[in-house]
């Protein structure tokens, strides 16, 4: 499970592990309950195939996943030796592992199956919080392109934002995969908040095979020495959608 927090830079992951098989079974559930979408990496493989629980079978040690439209990537993950799943709940990363998947139904349709994990990992320190952007009418960073990609700049739409940085999608795949790359000058105009401009540096590249079988990447960024006010005009953003997101929940928007 380690690779899975090379993002993050944990030094301590040990201190966010669950091992309370209760408490496994009910974060299960409730990223099922909620659709939260996860991201199952095939250890070896490059793609990642987005997923979501179908069922938790405690019974049965099993929680039933849905598998992707391509039949090569089921085949790839079916034979994996390991497989490693990354997703939120209620803002909090959880992250968890499988030594293999196996092919099943569910409802009549296929599925993947697992076993329901003896341990998870659940991120709760408040850098970690991840707040998606709205899909609507999407925040968007423009970044400026060195000379070797040809220069002037490029807008991307954020897939989500914390006080650690942002992930967004390049699905023209503009900026490659160069993970360690730092983008001076960045520019976040963050609606009712302000503009943040500040350095950007790559951490981590994934391309994204969704469920209609398109393909995306997405790219997640670090802050680099971020001024005060403007992680505090990020603060402010992320507190007004988690507003809005409770509002929402609440039926009063």
């Amino acid at each position: 499970m380690q690779s899975l927090f090379q993002e993050a830079d944990l030094e301590n992951w040990h201190d966010f592990e669950v091992e309370s098989r209760r408490e496994i079974i009910s974060l299960m559930r409730g990223i099922g309950e909620k659709n939260q979408l996860i991201r199952m990496l095939v250890h070896g493989e490059s793609d990642v195939c987005v997923t979501s629980i179908l069922d938790v079978q405690p019974d049965s040690n099993a929680v039933i996943l849905d598998s992707s439209i391509d039949l090569q990537q089921n085949q790839r993950i079916l034979g994996a030796g390991h497989i490693s799943f990354e997703t939120t709940l209620d803002k909090i990363r959880i992250l968890f592992s499988a030594e293999r998947a196996e092919a099943t139904t569910f409802e009549g349709n296929a599925a993947l199956k697992i076993a329901l994990p003896p341990t998870l990992i659940r991120l709760q320190r408040r850098e970690f919080y991840r707040m998606s952007t709205p899909v609507s009418n999407p925040v968007r960073v423009v970044i400026a392109l060195p000379a070797e990609l040809g220069g002037g700049s490029n807008t991307f739409p954020l897939a989500d934002i914390s006080c650690g940085g942002i992930a967004f999608l390049d699905n023209k795949l503009v900026l490659g995969d160069t993970i360690g790359n730092n983008y001076v000058d960045c520019r976040i105009d963050l609606p009712d908040t302000g503009t943040v401009t500040t350095t950007l540096q790559i951490r981590n590249s994934i391309d994204l095979t969704l469920l209609n079988n398109k393909s995306n990447r997405r790219l997640g960024c670090q802050f680099v020495d971020i001024p005060r006010g403007m992680l505090s005009q990020v603060q402010r953003y992320i507190t007004k959608l988690e507003r809005e997101r409770n509002a929402r929940i609440a039926g009063l928007s």
